[in-house]
């Protein structure tokens, strides 16, 4: 039995490996599952019965850079604490501001396919949001309760990790207003926009003022920067 399953996950790593190449090639409109069946060298039947759509392939994909991003991996086993939430908010602001000044068109595309699927089937959105979630999420909502529990934060609502899927849609949606050459939004005074939207979520996940100049005044100059967080959507 445990040979069977070693043979299937070494399968599946060769199908992501030949998927990877395949997406980084003609990217995710010019990628198909035959295509990517024929780099691994195998039938698309057997392809299908490891992802089942093109999209699930994807989402695979984009959670395993995720995941294997060490930056990531270091904010996800601090301890919960307002600390933590402050900095995992900073890092998404960070990650979100970053694909709308640099020039990666992949992230950039990424963005874009997250949008196209809300305006499509939504599968796409709903494999992502379903990673993000399980990934990211119980690190947030821990982090929150310990915040209320210090008197740093008030409790905002019965859902902890609604809050996380409004800040997240928040930035979402303030980058894609910035992704295209003319941007269909131009913040006022672009210098301060980051530091403006990270006190803007924190906010509105109940952060009080006093522990929003205490935590984020802490590593707030551009060169103290970490590795921002592979936030996939």
């Amino acid at each position: 039995m445990s040979t069977l399953r070693m043979t299937g996950d070494l399968r599946r790593q060769l199908i992501l490996g030949a998927a990877k190449r395949c997406f980084a090639r003609h990217g995710f409109a010019g990628t198909t599952t035959k295509s990517v069946a024929a780099a691994a060298a195998i039938s698309e039947g057997l392809l299908f019965k490891h992802f089942p759509t093109k999209s699930a392939l994807y989402a695979e994909i984009l959670a395993e850079e995720c995941e294997a991003d060490p930056a990531l991996h270091r904010l996800l086993e601090l301890e919960p604490s307002t600390a933590t939430l402050v900095m995992l908010i900073r890092e998404m602001v960070r990650y979100f501001q970053g694909v709308a000044e640099a020039p990666d068109q992949q992230e950039a595309q990424r963005l874009r396919l997250m949008l196209t699927s809300h305006l499509d089937d939504g599968e796409f959105a709903r494999l992502i949001y379903e990673k993000i979630g399980n990934l990211i999420g119980p690190v947030f909502t821990a982090s929150l309760v310990r915040a209320v529990a210090a008197g740093d934060a008030s409790t905002v609502g019965r859902e902890p990790l609604n809050l996380f899927w409004f800040v997240h849609h928040a930035l979402l949606m303030a980058t894609l207003t910035r992704l295209p050459s003319a941007p269909c939004l131009s913040y006022g005074n672009a210098a301060d926009l980051e530091r403006q939207l990270c006190e803007f979520v924190l906010r509105g996940i109940g952060l009080n003022e006093t522990a929003i100049a205490s935590h984020l005044d802490r590593d707030f100059s551009p060169g103290s920067r970490q590795p921002a967080i592979a936030e996939s959507a």
